[in-house]
C-alpha cells in the first residue's frame, strides 16, 4: 500500500500541472480538456474521497472531528487525515482556479489581468478569489462604459 508521503508527491505535481497550464495556455484545448472541463479538479476529488475513506477506515477514525479546533488538530494528526485535507486544497483551489479563467474568457477580462489573481488563488485560495470578484468588477465596469459610450456615437 503506498505510504502518505508517496501520494502527497503525485497530487502535488498534479495539480501544479492544472496550475501551469491556467496561467500559461489557457485556450489550449489541452487545457480546455484537463482542467477547464473539470477532469483534473474531479481527479482529485476522486483522491480526496478515498483518502477520507482510508482514514475512518483506518486505525485513527475515531480521533478528531470538526466541532472544535482542537478536534481539528486531532484530526490532522493522523498522516492520511492530513494528506486529505491538503488535497481538498488541492482541488477545491484548482476548481476556483479553473472558474475564474473560464468566468475571464467569458467576460473578455483580460489574461494579464487574470494571472494575478490565479497566482493568489493558487498560494491563499480565497484571497485571489476576492481579487479576481474585484478584477471581473473593474472590467465589468469598463465593459458598460464603453458600451454606453458606442451607443452615445450612433
Amino acid at each position: 500500500m503506498p505510504t502518505p508521503d508517496f501520494l502527497f508527491s503525485l497530487a502535488n505535481p498534479a495539480a501544479l500541472l492544472g496550475w501551469a497550464l491556467l496561467v500559461l495556455a489557457p485556450r489550449w484545448r489541452g487545457t480546455r480538456a484537463l482542467v477547464l472541463s473539470g477532469a483534473l479538479p474531479l481527479g482529485l476529488a476522486v483522491a480526496y474521497t478515498g483518502l477520507i475513506a482510508a482514514h475512518y477506515l483506518g486505525p485513527h477514525g475515531g480521533e478528531g472531528g470538526f466541532g472544535s479546533l482542537a478536534q481539528v488538530a486531532a484530526l490532522f494528526r493522523d498522516p492520511w487525515a492530513l494528506l486529505a485535507g491538503w488535497v481538498h486544497y488541492l482541488c477545491f483551489d484548482l476548481a476556483v482556479g479553473a472558474w475564474e479563467v473560464r468566468d475571464a474568457q467569458r467576460r473578455g477580462v483580460p489574461h494579464g489581468a487574470l494571472a494575478p489573481c490565479l497566482a493568489l488563488t493558487f498560494m491563499l485560495g480565497p484571497l485571489g478569489l476576492l481579487l479576481y470578484c474585484g478584477v471581473r468588477r473593474f472590467f465589468l465596469r469598463k465593459n458598460l462604459e464603453v458600451n454606453n459610450q458606442s451607443l452615445n456615437l450612433n
